[in-house]
């Protein structure tokens, strides 16, 4: 019986020549990460063990991403603890504000997190790192301060469900859409502690934002990861971020999973998640069907779709037009360079001449941080990973999930939209 490629990861990281689903392993870690939410907790965990130091200064990442630039006094004590533990252990791969980012678009853009890698983070969705042929997966504060201590960390090897992605999506359907066709199709427990393996000759017509995009919301999906294999589109993203070694895993002919799915691509449609579960889905050929959902704000932006060719896609839809009347329009690019690439290329121009706003990088409004709070009554299309009862503000307020396509639709129109309609 052979092994999913995550668990050949996990094999190796423990030193072990096969290991099977359900098995407890202890593995080494190539990466910790850690946020101004998560860390303090983990830091003070780490001042109980009495260690001397963390691991190896190199292989932890702290980034200050939630409420940054600090929204309140107690944000800022957070990040204060942050700030000098980082300093206190000269810990190498710190980002804060004038060079930080969303965590999980500014690790790989730094070239921290690459192929055949074991990465933990206090963060759900450090499962983003999968993109790249890597075993990433979120932990507790505590197992984050364990994992700063001693670079190891203790797993269950997930058992897998193997995605089959064949085709090519069509204009205006992109990773969001991908992930949130799967999680409506499986729901929010679907995958439950597995591993979320996409193969097939449909990613060769992802891009690595696309892939980005389906991993990071694995966890929607109660996985424990999702992971693709290494083609030549995700080597030369390394190859033009990173200077480190990667591995390439490949998973047996004979690896068993507990389900398969064959999807076509070029059959999805723009798709929306209604309030308050990522799983309940709507196509946009449904939503025609429905009386009007008019909105109130629209936010694109997050570890999920700030990154540049999301800010591209929003531009294209709003180049030339407006925002609705007194609809609000938030836009937050990921990471600080993708800030700067936006300027160039005059996406930040368009945005602000159709009447948004432009944000310095932050997670902000995604979990009711700042930058977009909602009062009670009011709904937003998000490009963000989840829309729970009062996550974005409000208890009574309403997320509507979805790509940038459709929010930028969304914006002009004062409705749930899609950019073929305009």
């Amino acid at each position: 019986m052979g092994m999913t490629m995550t668990q050949k990861i996990l094999a190796a990281a423990a030193g072990l020549d096969k290991v099977e689903a359900g098995q407890l392993i202890e593995a080494n870690l190539d990466l910790v990460l850690g946020n101004d939410i998560t860390s303090p907790v983990a830091i003070k965990e780490m001042d109980k063990m009495k260690v001397d130091g963390v691991f190896n200064k190199d292989k932890i990442a702290l980034v200050p991403d939630h409420f940054v630039p600090n929204k309140d006094i107690k944000s800022a004590e957070h990040c204060k603890c942050v700030r000098e533990f980082a300093r206190r252990n000269e810990i190498t791969n710190y980002f804060e504000v004038g060079e930080m980012g969303i965590e999980h678009a500014l690790l790989p853009e730094k070239g921290l997190t690459v192929a055949g890698d074991v990465i933990i983070g206090a963060d759900s969705h450090t499962c983003t790192y999968g993109a790249l042929g890597a075993f990433s997966t979120g932990v507790g504060s505590t197992d984050m301060a364990a994992g700063m201590a001693t670079g190891k960390a203790w797993f269950k090897v997930p058992s897998a469900i193997k995605f089959n992605l064949i085709g090519k999506p069509a204009k205006w359907v992109s990773g969001k859409d991908v992930i949130l066709h799967i999680i409506g199709m499986i729901g929010v427990d679907g995958a439950l502690y597995k591993s979320m393996e996409f193969v097939g000759d449909g990613i060769a017509n992802l891009t690595m934002d696309d892939r980005f995009t389906i991993a990071n919301m694995a966890i929607e999906a109660g996985g424990k990861n999702g992971i693709f294999p290494v083609d030549e589109l995700a080597i030369a993203y390394m190859k033009e971020h990173s200077n480190r070694e990667f591995k390439v895993y490949e998973a047996d002919e004979d690896a068993v999973y507990d389900e398969e799915y064959t999807i076509d691509l070029s059959t999805l449609r723009p798709t929306v998640s209604f309030p308050h579960l990522p799983e309940n889905t709507h196509t946009i050929d449904e939503i025609h069907e429905m009386d009007d959902i008019c909105i109130d704000q629209v936010v694109i932006g997050s570890c999920t779709n700030g990154r540049l060719d999301d800010l591209r896609v929003a531009a294209e839809v709003l180049k030339g037009r407006h925002v609705a009347k007194g609809m609000r329009c938030i836009v937050i690019p990921a990471t600080q360079k993708i800030y700067m690439q936006a300027m160039e290329e005059g996406l930040l121009k368009i945005f602000i001449e159709a009447g948004a706003v432009v944000s310095t990088p932050t997670c902000g409004p995604c979990l009711g941080g700042y930058m977009g709070i909602l009062a009670q009554g009011e709904r937003c299309v998000s490009t963000t990973n989840r829309n729970f009862v009062g996550r974005m503000g409000h208890v009574e307020s309403e997320i509507y999930l979805a790509s940038p396509a459709v929010a930028a639709a969304s914006a002009i129109t004062g409705k749930i939209s899609c950019p073929c309609e305009l």
